[in-house]
């Protein structure tokens, strides 16, 4: 088991690409993230569709594709920073060429839809950013956690101690979060994988599905209705993915109506599906469409504790 090639941290001065790949944007929130990443000393530049509009998409699946290409291919750029999630990105799946990108790696930074092109990246052997996008590099405060994680995150820097990422060294740092009544107590060691479930789930079967086995896998959803959600958890089950896990983190599941076609709660739910393994299993962590989403590198070699009263995430960021 090895983590997967990170692109180099950032320094000041460098090429940050802001791009639609899926939904189209409000274009005040392209330029308070532009705004929010001139003020860390980076380049921010604007790709060519990145606030076009074509349908609910910003731009058509060509617009796109191209914006997307161009950035993979700029030998100058670090990061490629996806403005929102939405829908659309699985239109550019099977359209994109990463002969350059691997000579020049970056950071792709979203979540939510942009999970697929997470997916995509893992395939190619690179890790990527699980992390807000757009809206919240505008309307949240400059101390904001979740925006100095991503940018100490890109900066290579994990010298700082809070309440929520402490244990920091130059090559590791951890989250640190409440437990939960439901969490699986134990210890994981694996590769962090995951993302948006629907998004995930949607490419199940395909080349751009990931490996379970050696995997801490953690998801989370929007919008999504508990018996859909029980029913994507069930095809991981008899698809045999869950077994093969070292650990599952359950993030945030939100804006959707608690009914009672499960007959429990949808955390209650997914846990029945998981009692029987034997690895950590952590519920109510701070990932997913909410303020507080914090930062998971994808790819990234990490270990899961939890326990009833606290879980922690630790990240091994050794690129030796």
């Amino acid at each position: 088991m090895s983590s997967l090639i990170f692109p180099p941290y950032v320094q000041k001065g460098d090429r940050v690409i802001i791009l639609s790949p899926s939904s189209k944007i409000d274009k005040s929130f392209l330029k308070g993230a532009k705004k929010r990443l001139k003020s860390w000393g980076l380049d921010a530049v604007m790709a060519k569709h990145a606030g076009s509009s074509n349908g609910t998409y910003a731009g058509s699946i060509r617009q796109r594709v191209e914006d997307l290409q161009d950035a993979l291919d700029d030998d100058k750029a670090k990061v490629i920073l996806c403005s929102r999630g939405g829908y659309g990105a699985v239109h550019l799946l099977g359209k994109l060429d990463f002969t350059r990108f691997r000579e020049h790696p970056k950071w792709l930074i979203g979540f939510s839809d942009i999970t697929a092109l997470h997916n995509v990246l893992q395939q190619s052997g690179f890790a990527s950013l699980h992390a807000p996008m757009a809206r919240h590099l505008t309307v949240e405060a400059e101390d904001d956690f979740c925006t100095s994680a991503l940018k100490d995150i890109l900066f290579g820097h994990f010298n700082s101690e809070t309440a929520e990422a402490v244990l920091t060294s130059e090559n590791s740092f951890s989250y640190i979060c409440p437990g939960h009544k439901l969490n699986h107590k134990g210890v994981g060691n694996g590769i962090l994988r995951g993302g948006n479930l629907s998004v995930f789930y949607g490419l199940r079967g395909t080349p751009y599905d990931i490996p379970a086995e050696g995997t801490i896998l953690f998801i989370e959803d929007v919008g999504e209705r508990p018996h859909a959600v029980e029913r994507m958890i069930y095809n991981l089950k008899l698809g045999g993915v869950l077994e093969k896990l070292s650990g599952l983190i359950i993030g945030q599941f939100t804006e959707y109506e608690e009914t009672k076609s499960l007959g429990k709660e949808l955390y209650g739910a997914i846990a029945d599906l998981v009692k029987e393994y034997d690895y950590p299993v952590c519920f109510n962590f701070p990932v997913g469409h909410v303020t507080m989403n914090l930062p998971m590198i994808n790819g990234a070699a990490v270990t899961l504790e939890t326990g009833k009263k606290e879980v922690k995430l630790s990240f091994n960021l050794d690129k030796e």
